[in-house]
């Protein structure tokens, strides 16, 4: 048997073992922890420990027959490949909130039989949707169970990094004033209390950063706010003493991380607890006392956080402009390097263009695993090359590169496209293609408040007239110095919400893609700023709002069809390079400065 496979096989073997110790028939295990996180500290893997599939997203099942992993377009070829020899089925999805799980056990599990999930780590809308599926088809729902802990010897505690403020002049905003806007909200919702888990949350609220998640600068914890006081339940040892007075200064005690589902226990009769339904497990919700009113609704940090204040996006700004001069310096070296014909593979470019980002003024570290794929690697969206899986970049075809930074000043994440060798035709069609879809969302004006998924096809339009499309949302919320994902908008095939609406200040990925799988991949992602704009003189029409391009890096023109570009989206490239080549400009010199120089050209 395989090395790296058999020890998959054991453990779901022993898995199976402990559901039979509990009568349990079947066991769900979601991407999740008790903050319901996208990124998960080594503790809340279970899934990936379990399964050996290392994608973000995906949720797995273990039967006392079978074994199914669910991942939606994204991961499928990674799936495919990480699952071979496991006994794990692939079982395709369509998005990433699909609940296509959730049906297939009510298929799959026979009536009377348990099906079992760890309620610590279940969303409370999840656990509504699987009860209501489960309850029909006759099958009975566990929720206090953890059965992966009894076969898990090793498994990871909670992470010991101390938090850090925050500070001025990148927080803008104190946390005196974030406070007073969360309880304006609270009263207006009726509430006397309010729990905040979602680590981002957290973190814009107390004016906190960590290092517990990769990637972002967030730590564990929950927040449970009253009219005038709160507690902040965080692990021991994790608020160095100064921390602490300033938080009790703003009246935020601190308590042990695992006592909040006691202090929820212990509201008093006749209290009101806010609580956001997809940002709250189960068993936090179970632990409220009986005598407490609950309100459901949208956190209103996860609001207030994802407006971005004029001040926040000023220090966006220069944190682009840092995060491009870092890229021409890679980029510089890379093509001169290339041309010397030195070996250069996936791993050297995560390796040299992370480096160059570390010697940026207010770097923190990398906001996502660095994406780069050549050719057929670059046709999996979320591919990462590794010490046993990565490949040369030599000969013809496309280089993908989706990177991104955290600084003290904002977020970043940015994709290009690099033709080596020579480029194909059909890569260029390609290649135009999404350039379009880009340009085009990114051109767009819309009412105020419009909701977000209503703009998805904007930059789908120019795939669909050829007959392409592709398995990913288009744009994502990023944070200030926090999640590189972050909500609530969401460019996407999503159901519009009334909290997807777009408002001034927000900042979103535009981030079209075509995958052809086994040759290549073609994504274009940069990301904007609702901006006002300016309606025509005497319009008596609505509000309108446009898209500020913040990202500071120039789109290869190598690999542009002109035959398929219009004028007017001409102009639009060439207006972009030429706002790329004047904030940058200043930033380096030598050879990355020669190389802005030549990659901004206008065509």
């Amino acid at each position: 048997m395989d090395t790296r496979t058999s020890p998959i096989r054991l453990r779901i073997t022993q898995l199976r073992d402990v559901l039979a110790q509990h009568g349990v028939h079947a066991l769900l295990v979601p991407s999740a922890d008790p903050h319901l996180s996208e990124y998960l500290p080594g503790r809340w893997q279970a899934r990936e420990w379990l399964s050996g599939f290392t994608g973000s997203m995906g949720t797995l099942v273990v039967t006392v027959e079978g074994a199914a992993l669910f991942a939606d377009s994204r991961y499928w070829t990674q799936a495919e490949n990480e699952l071979a020899g496991t006994g794990i089925a692939l079982e395709k999805i369509a998005t990433g909130a699909s609940l296509a799980h959730i049906d297939w056990l009510a298929r799959h599990v026979p009536p009377g039989a348990t099906v079992a999930v760890d309620g610590q780590v279940l969303g409370l809308g999840q656990h509504a949707a699987l009860k209501a599926a489960l309850d029909k088809a006759g099958v009975l729902l566990r929720t206090d169970l953890d059965p992966v802990d009894a076969i898990w010897p090793e498994r990871p505690a909670l992470p010991p990094q101390p938090v850090y403020e925050h500070q001025a002049p990148h927080a803008t905003q104190s946390r005196a004033a974030k406070l007073a806007a969360v309880r304006q909200a609270m009263a207006a919702h009726g509430a006397t209390h309010h729990l905040v888990s979602t680590v981002d949350d957290l973190a814009w609220i107390t004016n906190l950063r960590g290092n517990d998640v990769t990637y972002n600068p967030v730590f564990l914890g929950h927040l449970l706010l009253g009219l005038t006081g709160g507690t902040l339940f965080i692990g021991d040892g994790k608020v160095p003493d100064g921390v602490a007075a300033a938080l009790q200064a703003d009246g935020i005690a601190l308590a042990p991380y695992p006592a909040a589902a006691a202090a929820l226990g212990a509201l008093p009769s006749g209290s009101t607890l806010l609580i956001d339904p997809k940002r709250v497990t189960l068993g936090l919700r179970q632990a409220v006392a009986a005598g407490v009113a609950v309100k459901e609704a949208i956190n209103p940090s996860t609001l207030h956080k994802s407006r971005k204040s004029a001040a926040e996006a000023a220090h966006v700004r220069e944190a682009m402009i840092e995060d491009g001069a870092a890229m021409c310096a890679f980029y510089a070296w890379f093509e001169a390097a290339m041309a010397r014909g030195e070996r250069i593979t996936e791993l050297t470019v995560d390796e040299k263009l992370s480096a160059e980002r570390a010697k940026r003024p207010g770097f923190m570290g990398l906001s996502f695993s660095v994406i780069a794929g050549f050719n057929a690697n670059g046709a999996m969206p979320h591919y990462r090359a590794t010490e046993e899986h990565h490949a040369v970049i030599e000969g013809d075809g496309l280089l993908l590169i989706d990177s991104g930074g955290q600084y003290l000043g904002g977020t970043t994440d940015i994709t290009r496209v690099w033709p080596i060798g020579t480029v194909s035709a059909a890569m260029k069609r390609d290649y135009t293609l999404v350039l379009k879809g880009t340009m085009n969302l990114s051109r767009a004006r819309f009412p105020r408040g419009t909701a977000s998924p209503m703009l998805d096809s904007l930059a789908r339009a120019p795939l669909w007239a050829e007959g392409i499309d592709f398995g990913h949302g288009t744009g994502h919320g990023v944070g200030y110095f926090l999640a590189v994902h972050e909500g609530p908008q969401s460019i996407s095939k999503a159901v519009p919400a009334p909290e997807m609406a777009m408002e001034p200040g927000m900042i979103t990925s535009i981030e079209p893609g075509v995958y052809r799988e086994g040759q290549w991949g073609v994504r274009i992602e940069n990301l904007v700023l609702n901006v006002p704009a300016v309606n025509a003189e005497g319009s008596t029409f609505a509000e309108f709002l446009a898209f500020e391009t913040l990202t500071l890096c120039p789109i290869d023109t190598r690999c542009i069809d002109r035959s398929l570009m219009r004028a007017d989206e001409i102009d639009w490239l060439n207006g972009y390079h030429a706002t790329v080549r004047e904030r940058l400009a200043p930033k380096v010199s030598g050879d990355a400065l020669a190389w802005l120089i030549e990659r901004t050209q206008p065509i």
